[in-house]
């Protein structure tokens, strides 16, 4: 009996003691971070336990369920909707949510995914009804506004927060995806012509704009090109005066020079007829009278007789006016050379300012200029 008795002792021992174990094992309790107790006592809501270590009583308080405060996401099936021009459309919803208050969740909804799923599709199918199939295509921020407006009113007294709602995908019937896909092809392909259009008439424009710039450059070049040839011509023209008239060049030269620049005139392959001026006799003339020492008799161009024309170069040259050949060349030469040494000097010193001193001493025999050549006869 003794033994019996002490068996029984230990075996009441060990029950307080595991009593005692799974009592205290249930009284205390560690709330992780975004986590909320609903805690019961004796079936009634006594308190929310929030995150860290609180302590029960023991077979008295209960928990009766744990809620994530964290923000959730759920995605629901696509839901058949009709749009305004009875087409069904296919649409896939996600939400973003998070709970708020957890005893609203625990004891105002039985399951509040559920109900915000078929809430979003019940509010879904009302805001797509009121729309045609383009406006919902083209309209997902509205969809998308509505909805949160719609759920986040009808969820706050569950104690849940609706912070976005987005319409994943919109799928239109097979058909109608196909007449959207000509339409678009079609649209694109108008855009397409449309750009080449215009980038055919933007490249004429420029073509013809650089046209236009090249051939104004062009003629703007050619004319300072004229402008400044003839400046040179008469600048030239005008150097070549003031020498000739500084340089005080006589008859005998003139004449020199006429006859080198005759042979220019007739200069060329094609060139069958020589021009004669009538004052070559004269120039001829001169030549005679400064070769040959006098004054030369005047020879004046002969009239047609009755054998026909006789040039005045015939009737010159059938005289003998040059009685050495060398000694004229050489005079010549030397008068020619004297002449460009004058015409030189005179040309460097127009550029000098005007000296009437100077002008005074260049002329021959007295102060007053001489008068200018008269231009040639006829």
């Amino acid at each position: 009996m003794e033994s019996f008795g002490q068996v029984l002792l230990y075996l009441i021992i060990a029950l307080v003691v595991i009593v005692g174990i799974v009592a205290v094992i249930r009284a205390v309790r560690i709330v992780p971070q975004s986590v909320a107790l609903v805690v019961e006592r004796l079936g009634r809501y006594s308190k929310t336990l929030d995150p860290g270590l609180h302590v029960l009583v023991p077979f008295v308080d209960r928990v009766r369920a744990g809620v994530d405060l964290r923000e959730q996401v759920v995605s629901f099936p696509p839901q058949p909707v009709i749009t305004s021009d009875n087409l069904v459309v296919e649409i896939d919803t996600v939400i973003y949510f998070q709970v708020t208050d957890a005893k609203s969740a625990v004891y105002e909804i039985a399951n509040y995914i559920t109900a915000i799923e078929q809430l979003t599709v019940t509010t879904l199918r009302n805001v797509i009804g009121s729309m045609d199939l383009e406006q919902t295509l083209t309209s997902r921020d509205q969809i998308n506004g509505q909805l949160r407006g719609v759920l986040d009113e009808a969820t706050g007294r569950w104690g849940i927060r609706v912070n976005r709602v987005e319409l994943k995908s919109i799928d239109p019937p097979p058909s109608v995806q196909g007449s959207m896909e000509q339409q678009m092809r079609a649209e694109r392909d108008r855009r397409a012509a449309i750009l080449t259009a215009e980038g055919v008439k933007q490249s004429a424009i420029l073509t013809a704009e650089g046209q236009k710039q090249s051939e104004i450059l062009k003629a703007e070049g050619d004319a300072q090109a004229q402008i400044l040839r003839a400046e040179g011509e008469s600048r030239a023209i005008l150097q070549v005066f003031e020498a000739i008239h500084r340089g005080d060049a006589d008859p005998k030269l003139l004449a020199y020079q006429y006859l080198q620049t005759l042979p220019q005139i007739a200069n060329g392959t094609s060139n069958t007829t020589w021009v004669i001026p009538t004052e070559f006799t004269a120039a001829l003339g001169n030549i005679a009278s400064g070769f040959g020492g006098g004054a030369g008799p005047a020879v004046s161009p002969p009239s047609p007789g009755p054998s026909g024309p006789r040039g005045p170069i015939d009737s010159v040259l059938d005289e003998p006016l040059l009685p050495d050949p060398a000694e004229a060349l050489a005079e010549a030469q030397r008068q020619a050379e004297a002449a460009t040494a004058d015409a030189t000097s005179a040309g460097t010193r127009s550029g000098e300012p005007f000296d009437t001193e100077s002008e005074r001493g260049q002329r021959p025999g007295g102060s007053t200029p001489p008068p200018p050549p008269a231009p040639p006869a006829g």
